[in-house]
């Protein structure tokens, strides 16, 4: 054969590369397939909702604990013999159909957290109901969010008290990492942690930090600096404690009380057990 015609016909007959489906169309999927078994589908519809709310700059409502419970595998069962007499093929068929894709779904309900901060740059989940609660806990005093993201917390605080005094910083390190960044919901002061309490410590009763990195000791050096330079200012923070959040010195050292009204709303919807602590 001619090289020129060869050439052609690998043209001709080069092979599609398909696309891997997106994290949202698996969940979509996921909905499609399990939209009469309705424990699962619960749980899809929360995390649709989610994003269909944060997609359109709304506020996420709550969710409830996106794991499979324990007894889905009985409920699928139930459900199958209810549409197919035993022993039919067409119930093993579709037993098949709703049990394999499982271990993935449970994966894909554990990685939410992920798709949040890779699409939306949310760690902390600051849902609406627990920023109502945050907005009434403060009482309209003036406040310093510092690591403040793309600025959930004061863009929900704002939203709810426009003549409350809040600085808003964030060193806007991460965006290096997370081109999410770029997309804040309220306007970010670059200052890192420790220049934002220097310019706003005695303006404010209030500093508040969500999910100070793991492993660095940054907030530490905000809990020495506010202990020493600021005492009477009062440190709220969100974090897993000894966890996926924060440095082990941070933990080891700091003075922790739990708010309950702080955490009315604010449960964790996975295997990270974020809280909400007032820290001296």
């Amino acid at each position: 054969m001619q090289p020129k015609k060869l050439k052609k016909l690998k043209k001709q007959f080069k092979p599609t590369t398909t696309m891997a489906p997106s994290y949202l169309e698996r969940i979509v999927g996921y909905h499609k397939l399990y939209d009469s078994i309705l424990p699962i589908k619960l749980l899809l519809n929360h995390i649709l909702n989610a994003d269909h709310r944060l997609q359109n700059g709304l506020e996420p409502q709550p969710l409830p604990t996106l794991l499979l419970p324990d007894n889905i595998q009985d409920v699928i069962f139930e459900y199958v013999n209810q549409q197919y007499a035993p022993k039919d093929p067409r119930g093993d068929t579709l037993w098949e159909q709703l049990i394999n894709p499982l271990a993935d779904l449970d994966h894909d309900l554990r990685d939410f957290r992920d798709y949040l901060s890779s699409q939306y740059g949310m760690w902390a989940y600051t849902n609406a109901v627990f920023l109502q609660d945050l907005s009434t806990y403060l009482a309209g005093a003036p406040v310093l969010e510092i690591m403040a993201g793309n600025g959930y917390i004061s863009a929900g605080l704002r939203a709810r008290n426009a003549e409350q005094v809040i600085y808003t910083t964030d060193d806007t390190s991460w965006l290096t990492e997370n081109a999410t960044g770029n997309h804040t919901v309220t306007a970010i002061e670059s200052l890192d942690a420790l220049a934002a309490i220097a310019k706003y410590g005695n303006q404010v009763a209030y500093v508040i930090m969500s999910w100070s990195p793991d492993g660095i000791d940054i907030d530490w050096q905000v809990l020495q600096t506010l202990r020493s330079a600021y005492p009477q200012v009062k440190f709220l923070i969100i974090g897993e404690k000894d966890g996926a959040t924060d440095s082990a010195l941070f933990w080891q050292n700091a003075d922790l009380t739990l708010v309950p009204e702080l955490n009315a709303h604010y449960q964790s919807f996975d295997l990270i057990n974020e809280q909400v602590y007032l820290v001296k």
